[in-house]
Order: C-alpha cells, then structure tokens, then sequence
C-alpha cells in the first residue's frame, strides 16, 4: 500500500475569491475543481488557478492547517503558506 501525501492547498476563483482544501493528489484534485466536480463552492464560482500548496505530516495535520487558514483574511492566507515554506 503506497502511502499518499496529504497537503493543503489554496486556489483562485474566477471571481477573486480564495478557497482552501485538502486533498491527497493534487493533480486530480484540480482537474476535479477544473470540471466543476471538486467543491460546490469552486463549482459555482469557477476555478481560476491554484496559489499554493502545502505539504502535510497527515490528513489530521492538513485538515487542521485548513482550519487554521479558513480563519484568517483573504490576504493573510497567502502570508500563512510563506511563513510555512520560510526556513
């Protein structure tokens, strides 16, 4: 059994607006959002381009870094994946 590295990633509406997920295959996670199949929120707004993503320990870790960024401002998001990569 393949072990599958989960991430959290951020990406860019068609509208402007920020949507953050989890997944543990970013490729077919983004063509599912391409196809209006990954999240009803993306479906409605359109999916315009992924921003970042962010390597996870877990699905436990990816879903509370999630959590994490879903309480920040739109702006703040992009700041939480950089400090993330920062050394």
């Amino acid at each position: 059994m393949t072990n599958k590295i989960w991430c959290v990633y951020l990406l860019e509406c068609c509208d402007g607006s920020f949507y953050t997920g989890v997944t543990n295959n970013i490729d077919a996670r983004m063509k599912a959002h391409e196809i209006g199949k990954g999240s009803k929120y993306v479906g409605r707004k359109g999916f315009k381009e992924l921003l970042r993503v962010q390597e996870c320990k877990d699905k436990s870790d990816a879903c509370k870094c999630e959590y994490a960024i879903k309480q920040l401002s739109k702006w703040e998001k992009l700041d939480w994946f950089k400090q993330t990569n920062d050394p």
